[in-house]
């Protein structure tokens, strides 16, 4: 995954966390905008999220966040 693509999912974490609590939960869509202006970089989000980690379709920020930081 793209660092820049990292980065953006932990700056989204992060505020989701900072302004609805701990047990916010996000989906890999919320690192993207309403539109699909990048497709390449949301199937990396996507293969990331489903493929690699099979995760729900929402999931606590707190874990994302955590995942993302320590390299997986």
């Amino acid at each position: 995954m793209r660092q820049d693509l990292r980065d953006k999912i932990v700056g989204v974490c992060t505020k989701k966390i900072l302004s609805k609590g701990e047990s916010v939960g996000v989906s890999f869509y919320a690192f993207f905008a309403n539109k699909n202006d990048d497709p390449e970089l949301l199937m990396q989000a996507a293969t990331w999220w489903i493929r690699t980690h099979e995760l729900d379709h929402f999931e606590k920020a707190t874990k994302i966040k955590l995942m993302i930081e320590s390299g997986l």
